[in-house]
């Protein structure tokens, strides 16, 4: 029961936190979306190599590099989660967390359908049940918002799409997340050092700035370690739930904090998706175990 009780805290610590990092970006402007991610990623690099120095993992996790076929998964990785952190940061920081948070929701959603898809897997009544309403969900909100909701498309599809990745990679997540911005640091090293060169990055210029910067990289692996600590000691039903607390943080702040436009339209669609995120998740408690707990895990 202890380790029960251990386990749940430090897996809602960890998708409360994930939640909470919408209100943690916008402080870091004026820089502008690809600074940021560069920082992130480059500032989590060193936090990742100081817990494999000091784990004692650090040789066995790199010398996965000599294999090619890991090698060329892990750089697709490594563009895919570049691609998630671009969207995710430049919609908050552009007044879309709220869609941002529909990414999320229906992230679940998009995996089970890339299992039956790519993976063949077998489908349950109520798993289709779910794919069904979300997607009428999903146009409804399209309809509102006079276009296609391509922040929450594109986070949905590059966080499941790195998910597979990830899966078939079977790496622990500290130990892919250090490969994968080791991969990331020749470009977003780079590149700030020519923002450097050219005097117009925000490193450097002011105290509290440069501070929040580099705690890009603690703020990534703070939660993933609290993630990992929660599903040593959970069943995946458990952790296929807790993940449902991230968008909804999301979603409060994007409409309660950043007041962010909520039509009756979009009202509608968002109740659609909870609908079918309560089936998925009935039918997740029902059959004792979740499809995969591969969408869990937000880096």
């Amino acid at each position: 029961m202890k380790n029960y009780k251990v386990g749940l805290t430090l897996g809602v610590g960890a998708y409360l936190t994930w939640g909470l990092l919408s209100l943690y970006w916008p402080l870091l402007e004026p820089a502008n979306s690809i600074e940021i991610v560069s920082h992130r990623a480059t500032w989590t690099f060193v936090v990742c190599i100081g817990l494999l120095l000091y784990t004692g993992k650090l040789r066995e996790t790199f010398a996965l590099v000599r294999k090619r076929g890991v090698v060329l998964r892990l750089i697709l990785s490594t563009m895919l989660v570049s691609v998630n952190w671009l969207v995710y940061i430049w919609g908050v920081n552009h007044g879309h967390v709220v869609e941002c948070a529909l990414g999320y929701y229906i992230n679940p959603l998009i995996i089970i359908a890339f299992g039956v898809i790519l993976l063949k897997e077998k489908m349950r009544r109520l798993q289709w049940m779910s794919v069904g309403i979300a997607t009428l969900g999903v146009i409804v909100l399209a309809i509102d918002y006079g276009r296609p909701p391509w922040i929450a498309l594109a986070l949905a599809t590059s966080w499941g799409s790195y998910g597979l990745v990830k899966k078939q990679l079977g790496l622990g997540a500290l130990e892919g997340l250090a490969i994968e911005t080791t991969l990331s640091l020749l470009p977003y090293g780079g590149y700030l050092l020519w923002l450097g060169h050219k005097g117009t990055g925000q490193f450097g210029h002011h105290f509290g700035l440069t501070t929040l910067l580099i705690l890009a990289g603690v703020v990534t692996a703070i939660p993933l370690l609290m993630f990992n600590g929660s599903t040593n000691r959970l069943n995946f039903t458990v952790i296929g739930l807790l993940q449902y607390i991230t968008p909804t943080v999301q979603f409060l702040i994007g409409v309660i904090v950043r007041h962010e436009a909520m039509t009756t339209g979009r009202w509608i669609g968002f109740f659609v998706v909870w609908i079918a995120l309560t089936t998925l998740g009935y039918d997740l408690v029902k059959s004792g175990s979740p499809s995969d707990n591969r969408f869990a895990e937000l880096d």
